[in-house]
């Protein structure tokens, strides 16, 4: 476990790649759409456009959009890719966690819940007992999902926010920073405020 290829070079790629060398790699590159325009992220290099260097050894996908990065996967179809832990990060050996999430710095992902692939486990979140996440979702800095949450596909948590125990969140949804989330949410809603409710559009 020395040699890894990051893609997606972004701010959030740096902190990929941050828990990557503390995790014991000590080779790291990344491959961004940007090269060679940009040379390097951070104190890491940017060595392609694609992630067509098959020898690189494994390989992870570090964007933070959740679309882009479901795109991304589904376009590569990397077969396999670690999971990246910081150690400052808490995992309960009762909790079933999935390739190519990142779970960073003072997170906790408490028993008997099951994270799906590629998500994001942002600083200092917690994921209660029996949560499920589905794939390709990111979980704030500061957030907490009480016990028996569920969230669906490609959804995204915003900082800080808090959702009850027993909820189901649906696909594509964006939970508002800093919303108490207090009842279900469907599929491709936007909410926001306390206790959080639909996000209301204006017309122009």
């Amino acid at each position: 476990m020395s040699t890894l290829l990051l893609v997606g070079a972004g701010g959030h790629g740096r902190v990929v790649a941050s828990i990557a060398e503390d995790s014991g790699y000590s080779d790291i590159a990344f491959t961004d759409a940007r090269y060679p325009e940009l040379k390097n992220s951070g104190i890491w290099p940017v060595i392609s456009q694609n992630s067509d260097q098959q020898n690189y050894g494994e390989q992870f996908i570090s964007i933070g959009s959740n679309e882009m990065r479901a795109d991304t996967d589904r376009h590569l179809g990397f077969p396999e890719m670690p999971i990246l832990a910081h150690p400052n990060s808490v995992i309960s050996r009762h909790a079933t966690v999935t390739a190519g999430t990142v779970i960073v710095a003072g997170a906790v992902v408490s028993g008997f819940s099951q994270v799906g692939r590629s998500c994001i486990l942002n600083t200092n979140c917690s994921v209660d007992h029996d949560c499920i996440l589905e794939n390709y979702v990111h979980i704030s800095p500061g957030a907490h999902l009480a016990g028996s949450v569920t969230v669906g596909n490609n959804t995204w948590v915003g900082i800080g926010a808090v959702v009850r125990e027993g909820i189901t969140i649906g696909s594509n949804v964006k939970i508002g920073a800093g919303a108490v989330v207090i009842n279900d949410v469907p599929d491709g809603v936007t909410v926001v405020g306390n206790p959080a409710k639909p996000l209301e559009r204006t017309s122009c």
